[in-house]
């Protein structure tokens, strides 16, 4: 199955949509009380596709070894996921970690994709 997903985030909450065919989920979240107002907006970022993935397998719209095309409004993020860029934030670090960890558990295939700069959803 193929799947288009964008999400989005600053530091007081985080949100995603998933298009699926004719089917879209969306789903907005407060950051917890730990992250709300604690972390920046590219980091809230990486929350947000942490989540969003986390969720969308967890409520069995993305299965194993579906196709996800994720949109990024952020170049930096696309050029970490897309180009192997290096961060130096140790938080991104660490939900990097998670992201590609649910990817190769769930044997994802991943496409990378820079969109214009503004809200995705």
């Amino acid at each position: 199955m193929d799947h288009v997903f964008y999400f989005d985030g600053d530091n007081e909450k985080i949100s995603w949509k998933i298009e699926t065919g004719e089917s879209i989920a969306e789903q907005n979240r407060e950051h917890v009380q730990m992250y709300k107002n604690k972390v920046t907006n590219l980091q809230s970022k990486y929350i947000a596709f942490h989540v969003g993935l986390f969720w969308a397998i967890g409520v069995f719209i993305i299965k194993n070894e579906d196709t996800v095309k994720v949109k990024f409004n952020e170049k930096t993020m696309f050029e970490h996921f897309k180009l192997n860029q290096e961060v130096n934030d140790e938080f991104i670090r660490k939900r990097t970690q998670f992201i590609k960890q649910l990817i190769s558990q769930r044997k994802l295939k991943m496409e990378f994709e820079l969109v214009e700069s503004r809200k995705n959803i």
